[in-house]
């Protein structure tokens, strides 16, 4: 079958030719007729396999037919967990609609607000949004959806499964009762189902496959390696020349960075890609990965959903996945469109246990393999950075190290001391009372410098004497008195120390 048996428009058609798409995919060819007849659709089908077009083709098609209204609205809007899909989505509806007179706007939070609320205010004919900056904007006045004709969620269960359930229903609840809801993903639980119904009137299921299965062009297999091992792993893999485009996933933001810093310095070419990057930082890694200027793109789960990257060659499950549906979505960026691809995962035996519910839902087992050459007995090593941290750590830690530090402040701050200078000492004065062990004495507790185990004998030599003046001028009057009678020992320490005893160094006495 071909895109013209679809019934689309010959101007998409047009553009479809011109971005080099022959024929449809299943899912194209079984969701868009139903689209056109304007039904609501729930559309299920594996990972890459062309669902952004599934319902974008017949939109446009629609939006080719006149308004109802000569004054400029929006007619679609489409709702996306992240925005790195939204941006994606938006990508693809310019390709498709090239030769039509629509205008496109997408809302995400991270930029500006002023060119989205303009848009908004304009009646951009479609809008793809995240939920939060959209309701954001729509309490602001700034959106007018009275004349909506279309809404699609895209990877419905994942926002509807994760947190965006109440945010959902709050854009809905503002929408005309009268229009089209859409909703695609490639997983999609009987759960889930059940809540779609309160945003669709009698929807048809389109599906093609198993639910939640993963796309029959990607190889799997996995190495079982000890957690310590990983990163070594990894990076003896990444020797071979084959591993061309490599998407590496992390369970975490702090794990993500990790990866990328071992990777960056044994000279292997990355970007990050996760919640915690600016928006502007997101899309550059995005177009460094796409353009190869980088070779290993690491990221969290949100580059999971929807990203669709072209001639990525091997993905990398450094975290084994909690979720069987996330472990769909990670693999189903390669061997997108018939392409073919490698899925990697590294399984540590704490993650033994999510490997075989993962199994046991795609009904067979993965294949284990063994890299060759490679010590799977070896100690962990660490890494260049974490070698160069470790001594610093230990100096703070070690006890003339601390007690360095806190004489230091002591001697700043006039009410705390070192942790040598505890016990003992004759004159006092009212000091405000310090806390915690090592603080210095109790109730304010001073030392003269003649005392047995008083400051001044014990300061390190070369230490800033106007730390010592703003001491005594914090030390009350008995503090003063110490000091004023600083002779003999006392004096002779004095002299060796602070200011005067490096002045008289530098003067050669």
């Amino acid at each position: 079958m071909s895109f013209a048996a679809l019934g689309l428009d010959p101007l998409i058609l047009q553009a479809i030719a011109e971005a080099g798409y022959s024929e449809p995919t299943p899912i194209q060819s079984a969701a868009i007729p139903v689209i056109l007849k304007g039904g609501d659709v729930i559309g299920i089908a594996q990972t890459g396999t062309g669902k952004t077009a599934a319902f974008t083709l017949p939109i446009l098609t629609q939006l080719t037919k006149p308004a109802a209204s000569n004054r400029r609205r929006t007619r679609v809007l489409v709702l996306a967990p992240t925005r790195e899909l939204v941006a994606q989505i938006e990508e693809n509806i310019m390709a498709y609609a090239k030769h039509m007179p629509v205008k496109v706007a997408r809302i995400f939070g991270g930029v500006g607000e002023r060119p989205q609320k303009d848009a908004l205010r304009a009646g951009t004919e479609i809008v793809i949004a995240c939920p939060g900056r959209l309701l954001d904007l729509m309490d602001q006045g700034c959106a007018d959806f009275s004349q909506l004709e279309h809404l699609v969620l895209d990877e419905a269960d994942r926002m509807l499964d994760m947190g965006f359930l109440p945010d959902i229903r709050r854009v809905i609840s503002k929408l005309p009762k009268h229009r089209q809801t859409l909703l695609f993903s490639a997983t999609l639980s009987k759960e889930i189902e059940a809540i779609t119904h309160e945003f669709q009137h009698q929807p048809k299921i389109v599906q093609v496959g198993r639910r939640s299965t993963p796309a029959e062009t990607v190889a799997q297999w996995v190495y079982e390696v000890p957690k310590h091992l990983k990163m070594d792993l990894l990076g003896h893999l990444l020797e071979d020349e084959k591993l061309q485009m490599v998407l590496v996933f992390s369970r975490t933001k702090h794990g993500a960075d990790k990866i990328a810093r071992r990777l960056n310095k044994g000279g292997v070419t990355c970007a990050t890609l996760h919640a915690n990057r600016s928006q502007n930082q997101r899309l550059r890694a995005l177009e460094d990965f796409k353009s190869w200027k980088v070779r290993v793109l690491v990221a969290t789960d949100i580059a999971a959903r929807g990203i669709d990257v072209d001639g990525i060659s091997h993905v990398v499950n450094f975290d084994f996945p909690h979720i069987v549906e996330d472990y769909v979505h990670r693999i189903g960026r390669t061997g997108r469109a018939q392409a073919v691809g490698d899925a990697i995962s590294f399984v540590s035996p704490d993650e033994m246990q999510d490997l075989r519910k993962l199994e046991r839902f795609i009904g067979r087992g993965l294949v284990r393999k063994r890299a060759e050459g490679f010590d799977y007995k070896a100690a962990p090593s660490a890494s260049p950075d974490e070698r160069d941290e470790r001594p610093e750590r230990r100096q703070q830690r070690g006890p003339s190290g601390r007690g360095q530090q806190r004489g230091g402040r002591g001697e700043q701050r006039g009410g705390r001391d070192s942790r040598g200078n505890q016990d003992g000492g004759e004159n006092r004065s009212r000091q405000p009372k310090a806390s915690g062990p090592g603080r210095g004495p109790s109730s304010g507790e001073r030392r003269g410098p003649n005392s047995p185990g008083g400051r001044e004998g014990q300061r390190a030599p070369g230490r800033s004497d106007a730390a010592g003046s703003r001491n005594s001028n914090r030390g009350g009057s008995a503090s003063r008195q110490g000091e004023r009678s600083g002779s003999g020992a006392g004096g002779k320490d004095e002299a060796k120390t602070g200011v005067r005893g490096l002045w008289n160094r530098l003067r050669g006495r």
